[in-house]
């Protein structure tokens, strides 16, 4: 089992867009949940986070293989991720992702 962090640094005067994205993907829980499983995804969370007057999303990913995961997604052709792929462009600030490295993973399947 893989897991992922990435904190993404969000263009100024997205708010609206993030709240829409948000909304969009749970109006389409269901198509997003299949994709997900498409991909071998068990977990995918997002989280938005305010540090020193900038604004980020956090995302924490536990799949099968990340690599897998992110090649299925590359291809897919579903609505959801095409919304995806859209909302990236117009709100991540480019270069400006960290990588987490697990440090620890607890719970009760996470051996």
């Amino acid at each position: 089992m893989d897991v992922s962090a990435r904190l993404i640094e969000l263009k100024p005067g997205t708010e609206q867009r993030v709240r829409e994205w948000a909304a969009f993907l749970l109006r389409h829980r269901d198509e997003a949940n299949e994709t997900l499983r498409n991909e071998g995804v068990d977990i995918e969370s997002w989280f938005e986070v305010a540090l020193d007057g900038k604004r980020y999303l956090l995302c924490y990913i536990r799949a099968a293989s990340i690599q897998e995961a992110e090649a299925v997604a590359g291809r897919s052709t579903s609505a959801v991720d095409e919304y995806h792929q859209q909302f990236k462009v117009d709100t991540w600030v480019r270069g400006r992702g960290a990588f987490g490295r697990l440090v620890i993973d607890l719970g009760a399947d996470s051996r």
